[in-house]
């Protein structure tokens, strides 16, 4: 399959899970230092997302770099790889967290909060995968990745 007919689902699917892994990192550990620091929720899920951001953003930042591109460069692709896919990915996360009855104020130790938290990040994976496969396509989002491995 050529890059002008479209993105296959298996690199669509492959970039998403790159994608969902950094957000998930980022985030939970967002969660848990504002849960940890008995932070509300509006700054608990400000950290969390911009953690998502970050973490997401270094793992394509660190997979562009070791194919040689200079750290200007390497910052420009994962912008322009990652940028779409987070923010679907934390809207739609977020959203469903937000819109579980008694989630926000789950503790960590409660099974609501990390079921809140998965079923939003499984629900958010469904949602940017498609995403992903049509900005691929485009010569968009994660192949500009693509191009520099």
């Amino acid at each position: 399959m050529t890059q002008h007919h479209g993105a296959s689902w298996s690199i669509a699917v492959k970039a998403t899970l790159h994608c969902l892994t950094g957000c998930a990192v980022g985030e939970i550990l967002g969660m848990v230092i504002g849960t940890a620091l008995l932070w509300g929720n509006v700054p608990t899920m400000v950290l969390a997302i911009s953690l998502a951001f970050l973490f997401g953003y270094s793992f394509t930042l660190f997979a562009v770099l070791r194919s040689g591109l200079s750290l200007r460069a390497a910052i420009k692709v994962a912008l322009a790889a990652d940028t779409v896919s987070i923010a679907v990915m934390e809207l739609v996360d977020n959203a469903i967290i937000a819109l579980t009855p008694g989630a926000m104020d789950a503790h960590l130790s409660d099974g609501l909060f990390w079921s809140a938290l998965l079923g939003g990040f499984a629900v958010a994976f469904v949602i940017t995968t498609p995403v992903n496969k049509w900005m691929i396509g485009r010569g968009k989002g994660h192949a500009v990745v693509h191009a520099h491995h």
